[in-house]
C-alpha cells in the first residue's frame, strides 16, 4: 500500500485556486494562491515531495481537475462537501484555511471521495440534465400561456389539454388588444420553442441510448413499468458504475431512506434523507406510481423493450413488476399515504434497478 508524503487540499473556484500541501514526513506546510489553469496546478505539484495525494471538494468546477491531475500520474480524490468533518466552534472561514483542513484530513484518512466520472459520462449526464431543464421551462411556459388566457376569463373545455386540438384552439385566439395579443402571441411561441428544444433533447438521447457504452445498461432497466428509455438513461448516467455499492445501500446512496435521530431506548425516524443524487431520485419517484395500477398483460411499449433484453433481465423484471404492484396493493389495503407509500416503492424499485444493472446478459 502507497502511503503518500505529501497530502495537498486545493479551495478550487473559477477564478482561483488556493493550495495547500501538508509534508508528512516533516510536517511542514506549503501553501500557495494559484491561477485556475490546470497547467500552473500541476506545475505546482510537480515541485512537492513525493509521492504526492490531492484532494479537493465537488462543486461547480466539475472534474476536469481532478481528470487532468490523474492522467499525469497524480493520485486525485474528490471529496464529498456533505462528509467534510468541520469543527464545531470554528467560526472563521478563507480560502486558505478551507485548503489547511483539506490537506488534513487527507493526511488522516478521513476524504470521503465521490466517484469521478470518465468524460463521456458527464456529458451524458449534462444533456439528460439538460432535458430536465428544458422539462420545467416547458411547464412554465405552458402555465403563462394557461394563466393569460385565464385573466380573461378564457378557459379550454374541450378534453386533455397540450394536445393536437388543444394546440389549434390555442392559436386561434385573438384578442381586440394590441399589447395583449403581442403578449399571447409571445408566450405562444416561446411554449413553441420549449416543446422544439424538448423534443430535440429527446431525440438526441434516444439515438445515444441505441448506441453507445450505456445501452446494454438501458435495455436491462426497459423490463420495468415505468422506466422508458429515457427515465433508464437518466438512470444509467447518473449511477455510471452500478458495481461501486451493493443493492442494499443504492436506497441509502439516493436518499430514499428514512431520517433517524435515535438516543438511548428512543428511537425516531422521519422523512427520507433527500441525500445524494437527486436527479435519480426524482426519476425514481415518478417511475415508481406506474406500478400502483393492477399489473396483468404487458403493454405495446414494454413489450417493444421486453424484445431487445435478454431473456433473463425479462425474467427479472417481470418478477419485479409483480412484487412492485403487490407491495401497492398491500399499502392502499392498509390505507397507508400514497406518497409514503411510493417513497417505498421507491426505495425498492432503485434495489431492482441494481439488479438488473449487475446481471450479466
Amino acid at each position: 500500500m502507497v502511503v503518500q508524503r505529501t497530502s495537498v487540499g486545493l479551495d478550487v473556484h473559477a477564478r482561483s485556486v488556493v493550495a495547500s500541501a501538508l509534508d508528512g514526513t516533516t510536517g511542514e506546510i506549503t501553501e500557495r494562491r494559484l491561477t485556475p489553469a490546470h497547467e500552473d496546478v500541476a506545475a505546482w505539484i510537480a515541485g512537492l515531495p513525493g509521492p504526492v495525494k490531492v484532494t479537493y471538494e465537488a462543486g461547480p468546477t466539475g472534474f476536469g481537475l481532478a481528470r487532468f491531475l490523474t492522467e499525469r500520474g497524480v493520485e486525485v480524490e474528490v471529496a464529498a462537501p456533505s462528509k467534510l468533518m468541520r469543527p464545531s466552534g470554528d467560526r472563521v472561514k478563507t480560502d486558505m484555511r478551507d485548503a489547511r483542513h483539506l490537506a488534513r484530513l487527507l493526511h488522516a484518512g478521513q476524504i470521503v471521495p465521490v466517484a469521478v466520472p470518465a468524460a463521456a459520462t458527464e456529458a451524458a449526464r449534462d444533456l439528460v440534465r439538460a432535458r430536465e431543464d428544458a422539462r420545467g421551462d416547458l411547464m412554465s411556459a405552458r402555465h403563462r400561456v394557461a394563466k393569460l388566457l385565464l385573466r380573461q376569463g378564457i378557459v379550454w373545455s374541450g378534453g386533455k389539454a397540450w394536445t393536437g386540438v388543444h394546440d389549434r384552439w390555442l392559436r386561434a385566439q385573438r384578442f381586440g388588444s394590441a399589447p395583449l395579443q403581442l403578449t399571447y402571441e409571445v408566450a405562444y411561441e416561446t411554449m413553441l420553442a420549449a416543446v422544439a428544444r424538448r423534443d430535440r433533447l429527446d431525440q438526441a438521447i434516444a439515438d445515444l441510448a441505441a448506441d453507445s457504452a450505456f445501452t446494454p445498461v438501458v435495455h436491462r432497466l426497459g423490463c420495468l413499468r415505468g422506466v422508458s428509455t429515457l427515465t433508464a438513461f437518466g438512470l444509467a448516467v447518473e449511477i455510471g458504475d452500478w458495481h461501486r455499492f451493493p443493492g442494499r445501500s443504492i436506497g441509502a446512496y439516493l436518499g430514499l431512506v428514512p431520517a433517524e435521530s435515535s438516543s438511548g431506548a428512543t428511537r425516531s425516524q422521519g422523512g427520507i434523507t433527500k441525500t445524494g443524487n437527486g436527479h435519480a431520485r426524482r426519476l425514481l419517484i415518478e417511475a415508481a406510481w406506474h406500478h400502483r395500477p393492477a399489473y396483468r398483460a404487458p403493454g405495446v411499449d414494454l413489450r417493444r423493450r421486453w424484445a431487445v433484453a435478454s431473456p433473463a433481465a425479462v425474467d427479472r423484471g417481470r418478477r419485479a413488476n409483480r412484487r412492485l404492484q403487490a407491495r401497492w396493493a398491500h399499502f392502499d389495503a392498509r390505507g397507508k399515504r400514497s406518497t409514503v407509500a411510493n417513497a417505498a416503492i421507491a426505495r425498492e424499485l432503485a434495489g431492482w434497478c441494481w439488479s438488473l444493472a449487475v446481471l450479466e446478459d
